[in-house]
């Protein structure tokens, strides 16, 4: 946040340049006094003509206005069209990260809103089940990641030997539970490194832009030979519509990407509390496994 409140300051200061500027350009008379002019020369004895008989222009006849040029529209459509190439390469793909951070937005929304749905549903059959046959039948066909980590679960008991050890089973059970739940990590996390890195970077990428822009605009200044910065104020504008179009990406792609960071959390907590419901019922079955085998040897 450091680097983009400097980035914000930096913006600043140039816009109050180019606000200076327009400012000064609009306080500047309309008329400008007209060149004096070469006295006419008068026959002999002839009076010069009084103010009166002077005739007047004609109505509607605007006075002619001398180095004021018509106003160009400062709209951000016609700035970006009169910006230098390379600004608007700037722009067309801050324009462009944008589209990917909003569509990544859009995607992992929905995903991540049905994947919770059915993580929560799985878990709302499974609390009074006893054991995982059971716990196969209530969730019938569904594929989530519980159905996973059942699945992982009923495999390593047909696996394993029935003499082998209830710890061993379990821990090579749990290491399949590990395994699921950080592909399921890997999964929901897809896409939030573009987003972090377009919110990083999307501010100094309008900087640069808008350096460029300012750049040339000096340029124009000394071929002009001049100091007012009314010439250049307009070119300055289009300088900064860089900085403002980097802004504009990056600020929603760090809110969306600290949003998901809470999200996909909140997530894989009830995703954690899946493979933990899952271990309980392989220690039940596991448990009744053993009660039964120790009851036929007593018989």
């Amino acid at each position: 946040m450091t680097k983009l409140a400097r980035t914000v300051r930096i913006a600043a200061v140039a816009f109050m340049i180019a606000l200076h500027a327009v400012q000064a350009r609009a306080q500047q008379p309309a008329d400008a006094p007209a060149p004096p002019s070469q006295p006419a020369v008068l026959p002999a004895g002839a009076s010069p003509p009084s103010p009166a008989e002077i005739p007047a222009p004609p109505p509607g006849t605007a006075r002619p206005s001398v180095g004021i040029g018509p106003l160009r529209e400062l709209s951000p459509w016609s700035m970006f069209l009169s910006a230098d190439v390379l600004v608007k390469a700037v722009m067309i793909g801050l324009m462009f990260a944008s589209l990917v951070t909003w569509t990544i937005f859009f995607a992992k929304t929905v995903h991540l809103s049905r994947a919770r749905k059915d993580v929560g549903s799985a878990l709302a059959r499974i609390a009074g089940i006893r054991s995982l046959s059971e716990a196969q039948l209530a969730l019938g066909s569904t594929a989530n990641v519980l159905t996973e980590l059942l699945a992982a679960a009923v495999q390593e008991i047909q696996l394993s030997d029935e003499a082998a050890e209830d710890a061993g089973i379990k821990e090579r059970a749990a290491s399949r539970f590990s395994e699921i739940v950080r592909m399921e990590a890997r999964a929901v996390r897809s896409g939030m490194a573009i987003i972090a890195t377009i919110g990083a970077t999307a501010p100094f990428v309008g900087l640069f832009g808008t350096v460029w822009g300012i750049m040339n605009s000096f340029i124009g200044i000394s071929k002009a030979q001049t100091t007012n910065l009314a010439v250049v104020a307009l070119g300055i504008a289009e300088a900064l519509l860089a900085t403002a179009v980097g802004l504009a990406t990056a600020i929603p792609a760090v809110i969306i990407y600290n949003h998901f960071s809470r999200s996909t959390k909140s997530y894989l907590d009830l995703v954690g509390r899946g493979s933990g419901a899952i271990g309980r019922l392989l220690s039940r079955d596991l448990d009744r496994f053993r009660g039964r085998i120790a009851s036929r040897a007593a018989e």
